[in-house]
């Protein structure tokens, strides 16, 4: 009996493949495009203000909700952190990559390679609660200014109502460093693969050329690295959209996207309208691909 069945699937590949591929699939449209449908049937529901009752029937007075003033600064404070912490991690992120890629030994890379992944095996909620240690008022930051002598400066740094707030840990500055640590591994490693598939032989004609290192980095390195860049910020971008415990935990009253759904959803159930913020960041998501596309981002993937 084995022996016909395996004599069956050898004789038909494309049978093996639909047998390996049909769970995923089905796991994927039942539960993931099942759930992002279920979200955008009840973002045309609305909530009734008297009763305090989902009322089921189709309107777009809940998408309205979203041209308020308010919600629009919700989703513009959301959209520019993730552009900072993408900036950012790119920038951080680059010289690392090109190291690990171009002069790191075997042996060292893999050292490397533990290093910016160790964080990955720790729980996020501790990482995260780590941090609001770091940055409370009595943290090592605060003491470290304390040491030097730059409280001074620190503390008005932190009357900045845009950036600042009571100490880092409450502040939007302290929500950035937190997603600045939290995302950077997903930049780098992508990064870092990218530089790997860039020939050594096209740097060495670049400076045989006559080619500066900041020429042969802007017309060489970036444009080939530039699939690798576009892969990670998608990971820091979209994950800093849609996330809410750091904003929860180290924010001020300013309401991110997560942290908006969240309190409409769990404080007020007011899904209809969580189910409607939810559908922003798919749609900033959406954009951002379309002008990766569109600059030619995907062509080297």
């Amino acid at each position: 009996m084995l022996k016909r069945i395996s004599t069956y699937f050898y004789l038909r590949p494309k049978a093996v493949l639909a047998l390996f591929l049909t769970p995923p699939l089905l796991w994927f449209l039942v539960v993931y495009i099942g759930a992002l449908l279920t979200l955008l049937v009840n973002s045309f529901f609305y909530l009734d203000g008297f009763t305090g009752q989902v009322v089921r029937e189709f309107t777009l007075a809940t998408y309205a909700k979203l041209l308020l003033p308010t919600n629009l600064q919700i989703f513009f404070r959301t959209t520019i952190m993730a552009i900072l912490v993408t900036v950012a991690s790119v920038i951080i992120a680059f010289p690392i990559s090109y190291y690990m890629a171009r002069f790191a030994s075997p042996r060292l890379k893999t050292i490397l390679y533990l290093a910016v992944t160790l964080p990955l095996w720790i729980s996020y909620v501790v990482r995260v609660y780590s941090w609001k240690l770091i940055l409370a008022q009595e943290g090592i930051i605060s003491w470290f200014a304390r040491i030097i002598h730059l409280d001074g400066l620190l503390d008005w740094y932190l009357s900045n109502e845009v950036v600042g707030g009571p100490s880092l840990a409450v502040s939007a500055t302290g929500i950035f460093l937190v997603f600045l640590y939290i995302w950077l591994p997903y930049m780098i490693i992508p990064i870092q693969t990218a530089l790997e598939r860039v020939p050594k032989s096209l740097i060495e004609a670049s400076s045989d050329l006559g080619a500066s290192p900041a020429q042969t980095f802007r017309t060489v390195l970036l444009p080939l690295s530039f699939p690798g860049v576009v892969a990670g910020s998608i990971f820091t971008f979209s994950l800093t959209l849609g996330d809410f415990i750091v904003p929860q935990l180290f924010g001020t009253s300013s309401f991110y996207i997560g942290k908006a759904v969240l309190t409409y959803q769990g404080t007020s159930g007011n899904i209809p309208l969580a189910a409607a913020f939810t559908m922003g960041p798919i749609v900033i998501m959406i954009i951002y691909l379309l002008i990766a596309r569109k600059l030619g981002a995907f062509d080297a993937l």
